[in-house]
């Protein structure tokens, strides 16, 4: 399970910093791998409302944006942590949220979707300074529909007043109490799951597909991860075109290393796309070896051949389990 936390204010060491590490460190004590991300410090420029991500599907400013899709996608629960400013976000924090139009865009205009996206939930943490009875009235909606472009299901929020200097979150009755309460009930429906790890030799193609098949048909029963023992420095642009047939965007994953996934999670299951793949790290783990064809440097039907297969055979492993 991995919780992005999301920090939006300009003041890294401030109330809304403690808040949202709070959250992430009980997520870690459940079991979660977590990731904190200092919106401030990262450099993402203001959308330009060029519109191509909805001609291209794509954002053509190349930052740290770039990076932030990715961890999104990733994401099992987003929490975006924010202070009030202006009855608003502060504009760092806004430029990330107006970036977002490239995933509405690939959702809505291209009609293409993320196989995480049934499954995964936004949660907000707010803090204003003032007791005004509005005060988090437009924050609301700005959350409620960048979780939805991002494919996210927006599961509410924390919202918290007379919050105005460093420290003033933990002399709060029940801020601290409210928030490591709200993880626990936001992670439940993801701790039970079980773990499968997808393999190949690069990474780039047979496992990236029968992770995100997995993902889509079952990510409420199973924890999905795949990498390779040789990865490739990226995925398969025809294996995102073939995936896109079947209306799942993959557009922003990137190749792991069996190293890495086992560094933060150890698998119930391993399934192997095929006999190349060495299998020493796997002595106490079961294993299914599939022994698929690589349809790397093959013709696209080969490719959709391959892709059908990985397809009726995820089916059938999770009719198994």
């Amino acid at each position: 399970m991995f919780v992005l936390g999301i920090q939006g204010s300009p003041k890294v060491q401030g109330s809304t910093s403690i808040l949202l590490s709070q959250f992430l460190a009980e997520a870690e004590r459940l079991g979660s791998r977590t990731y904190n991300l200092q919106v401030s410090g990262k450099n993402i420029h203001p959308c330009l409302e060029c519109t191509n991500c909805e001609r291209e599907g794509f954002c053509k400013i190349s930052d740290d944006m770039d990076d932030v899709y990715f961890l999104l996608r990733q994401a099992d629960v987003i929490v975006m942590a924010t202070p009030i400013f202006f009855y608003s976000v502060p504009a760092q924090l806004k430029a990330l949220i107006d970036r977002g139009q490239t995933l509405w865009a690939r959702k809505y205009v291209h009609k293409i979707k993320d196989p995480g996206e049934k499954w995964r939930v936004g949660f907000l943490l707010a803090l204003g300074a003032t007791t005004g009875k509005n005060l988090f009235e437009g924050l609301s909606l700005t959350a409620k529909y960048f979780f939805d472009a991002v494919g996210a299901r927006y599961e509410g929020s924390l919202t918290f007043r007379k919050i105005e200097r460093p420290g003033d979150i933990k002399k709060h009755p029940t801020a601290l109490k409210e928030t490591k309460e709200k993880v626990s009930l936001l992670l439940s429906p993801f701790l039970n799951r079980k773990r499968i790890l997808f393999i190949c030799k690069e990474n780039s193609c047979r496992s990236q597909m029968a992770s995100a098949f997995t993902q889509y048909y079952a990510g409420d029963k199973v924890e999905v991860e795949s990498a390779g023992s040789k990865p490739a420095k990226k995925i398969s642009d025809m294996m995102v075109e073939v995936m896109k047939e079947k209306g799942l965007d993959l557009a922003f994953r990137r190749t792991k290393s069996i190293n890495e996934v086992l560094s933060y999670t150890k698998p119930d299951l391993i399934v192997s796309m095929g006999c190349e793949e060495e299998c020493s790290y796997f002595s106490d783990i079961p294993r299914k070896d599939w022994n698929l064809p690589n349809p790397v440097d093959k013709p696209i039907d080969y490719m959709r051949k391959v892709r059908d297969e990985v397809e009726e055979r995820v089916k059938d492993l999770i009719e198994a389990i």
